[in-house]
């Protein structure tokens, strides 16, 4: 009997099977450090104890996308190690904030399934869910990602794709315990800008560009425990390429969005994000950001944004879809999120 695991293929999974993922991970100050080597990151209560402790938080938490994609590593072994791509999330929340010493492990239901029209792949629609020590859940999301057969003539499921909510409500928002933005330094923060100064409708082009290198994406990957076989082999690509971990764009998006959004300090939802064009060494991350909505939060002082962050290879900015309504080609990521500012 083969003691390897070759991974789950698109036939292996049925609707309701829910999977518990190893390896659990105990989260050290480590994993900020690399983090912000690996992104140009600077949002101020995820780089200092201080000013986190004067937002009413007992320390500075590891920021919402590191957590987020230890969370998603743990899960890519089960879901999408012979995964061609993963296309999309929907209605992710972040449930509490995330502290060194706290250990994360994960799970995930499958919620859906279709065969693609080629036979040779499919579409599996997951929930996962990301666990602390304590059995907490810290955070939730939908994806979904195209996985190869194993066997293209083994019968396809019935079709069966689930409904997403368009958003996540902002009375679903949960807001970390304790958070508080009445003493918030915007002069520490790095920008004046408050929840109030941007308007529905606003359009912020990031100004800054960052090219990604194959080492950088291959250690973000690696650091997340990431084993999606495309961001490694570049054999099964015709093009000899290996694809770059569509977390890793976002992330570099999110960093990228601090000239402009620097008081956007945490993410509290994702409603909706596809990965729409590959991305490969060599090519030069920009973003600019669209804002959609604002709501009120329960919080003293803080108020909830809706922007949709865009990454770009290339292209004008607020360039973001043809006349058939499809993403450019030069799009790489169509984000729609809600982040907590200060009012």
């Amino acid at each position: 009997m083969a003691k390897t695991d070759p991974g789950r293929f698109f036939e292996d999974y049925t609707i309701g099977q829910v999977i518990r993922h190893a390896v659990p991970r105990t989260v050290s100050g480590g994993e900020r450090a690399l983090y912000h080597a690996l992104y140009p990151a600077r949002h101020a209560i995820y780089s200092s104890d201080e000013f986190a402790q004067v937002c009413g938080l007992p320390a500075s938490p590891i920021d919402d996308l590191a957590a987020f994609h230890i969370v998603f590593g743990k899960s890519v072994p089960d879901i999408s190690l012979n995964a061609v791509a993963n296309l999309g999330y929907a209605e992710a929340r972040w449930l509490r904030p995330v502290y060194s010493g706290d250990t994360l492990r994960a799970q995930s239901e499958v919620i859906g399934l279709k065969q693609n029209s080629s036979g040779k792949t499919g579409v599996v629609y997951v929930r996962t869910t990301g666990f602390n020590q304590h059995d907490l859940p810290v955070m939730e999301f939908v994806r979904w990602v195209m996985v190869r057969k194993r066997d293209e003539t083994a019968p396809a499921p019935a079709d069966t794709v689930p409904h997403t909510a368009a958003s996540v409500a902002a009375s679903d928002l949960v807001i970390p315990a304790g958070l508080d933005f009445t003493q918030y330094d915007f002069t520490l923060a790095g920008e004046p800008h408050r929840w109030g100064d941007y308007e529905i409708g606003e359009q912020i082009d990031h100004v800054d560009g960052v090219t990604i290198e194959e080492a950088e994406h291959m250690m973000a990957t690696r650091l997340w425990q990431n084993t999606s076989k495309t961001h490694f082999d570049a054999t099964p690509r015709a093009d000899g390429k290996r694809l770059i971990y569509g977390g890793h764009v976002i992330s570099m998006a999110r960093a990228l969005s601090f000239n402009g959004l620097a008081n956007a300090q945490m993410i509290a939802a994702i409603n909706a994000g596809s990965h729409a064009n590959p991305c490969f060494a060599g090519d030069t991350v920009r973003a600019w950001s669209e804002v959609l909505d604002r709501a009120d939060t329960s919080a003293p002082g803080v108020g909830a944004l809706r922007l949709r962050l865009v990454a770009t290879k290339g292209g004008a900015p607020f360039d973001l879809r043809g006349a058939d309504g499809k993403h450019l080609p030069h799009v790489l990521l169509d984000l729609d999120y809600w982040v907590l500012m200060p009012t």
